[in-house]
């Protein structure tokens, strides 16, 4: 399964570090603009109040396999919970297949870690 998690850029360490502690092991992350609910912002430039249509916000992608996507989920929604409209959005999708280019491993073997045959290339 694949979760998308979009949230505001300052909460990422946070959400970072309670998907560490739940075995996550590896993140895409991307820095993204929108808005949702609310609109985007009020801000000013110049002193002059504007509209701020698309907010800053991150992507965090994390496929999973052998770790349940609802304990993804909650950990997810405690490490980003505030109670107010901005908190985020979490996204579940199925994932047909995974492929490991450097070794042409398919499915859930693609997604683990062996340290006897990975070689770190710089």
């Amino acid at each position: 399964m694949k979760v998308d998690i979009i949230t505001n850029e300052s909460k990422f360490e946070n959400l970072k570090k309670s998907l560490n502690g739940v075995g996550i092991t590896g993140m895409t992350v991307t820095k993204v603009q929108g808005y949702g609910l609310q609109k985007g912002q009020t801000a000013y430039y110049r002193g002059v109040e504007i509209e701020a249509d698309l907010l800053p916000k991150i992507r965090l992608e994390v496929v999973v396999s052998s770790i349940p996507v609802s304990l993804v989920i909650e950990t997810a929604r405690k490490a980003l919970y505030t109670g107010t409209v901005g908190d985020g959005k979490i996204f579940v999708y199925n994932v047909e297949n995974v492929v490991r280019v450097s070794s042409g491993d398919q499915g859930t073997k693609a997604l683990e870690y062996d340290e006897e045959k990975e070689e770190v290339r710089v």
